[in-house]
């Protein structure tokens, strides 16, 4: 029993250490009839950094996936629900919507369950019929967490939970939210070494998507 703990800590352990190895952070709001995702540019080796163009946003039609992780399966994921998605459109003949985009993923990722992705990803997006604002995230096996206000992943997750429940407030109309969105990922890399150097911010809404570009420090 002692060897059988110790291996499951060791595995932990090594799923922890991989998933902050790139560093990176994700962050999607819920305000009113709209809804926010951003994430940092930093891709990075451990405290080296490597380049800071390193998006981890991916659009599939009406629905964004952040993700954070190890960068080699950001790729990978992001590709995967690339082909995924298409697929969908091409037999249902229609867009993904976000709930069902959110049970692909955790199939998707419990499937693998056994030789995980590393990878921690948000969904985020309005639902065409009800145009209600959708968010959720994930751990690297699948399990959905829902979300009615915000949700975080990557390296600076403590730093955005403290930030986005100090900002965040319900019904935040499309500028306030991007304001909201901006301020709160901003502080809160500032404070994780292994994130940072840039955002993206995207501001959806049921007829337009807004993307925006914001600069952090570069130290």
């Amino acid at each position: 029993m002692v060897v059988q703990a110790f291996r499951a800590s060791s595995a932990d352990a090594t799923a922890v250490s991989t998933l902050q190895h790139y560093g990176g952070a994700c962050v999607a709001m819920v305000g009113k009839d709209c809804v926010a995702i951003a994430c940092d540019l930093r891709l990075g080796l451990q405290s080296m950094t490597v380049s800071n163009n390193f998006p981890k946003i991916f659009s599939y039609g009406d629905v964004y996936l952040g993700l954070t992780g190890l960068a080699t399966d950001v790729s990978t994921v992001s590709d995967l629900f690339r082909y995924k998605v298409n697929m969908y459109r091409l037999r249902e003949e229609r867009n993904i919507s976000p709930s069902t985009m959110a049970n692909l993923v955790s199939s998707s990722l419990y499937e693998k369950r056994f030789g995980p992705y590393f990878v921690s990803p948000v969904v985020a997006g309005i639902d065409q019929k009800s145009g209600k604002p959708f968010i959720c995230g994930f751990d690297s096996i699948g399990c959905i967490d829902f979300a009615k206000d915000f949700i975080v992943s990557g390296t600076a997750s403590d730093q955005l939970f403290g930030t986005c429940e100090g900002l965040w407030e319900p019904d935040l109309a499309p500028e306030d939210l991007f304001e909201t969105i901006s301020q709160a990922l901003l502080n809160a890399v500032d404070r994780d070494a292994l994130s940072g150097w840039g955002a993206h911010v995207y501001i959806i809404e049921k007829d337009k998507v807004t993307k925006r570009l914001l600069k952090g420090r570069q130290d």
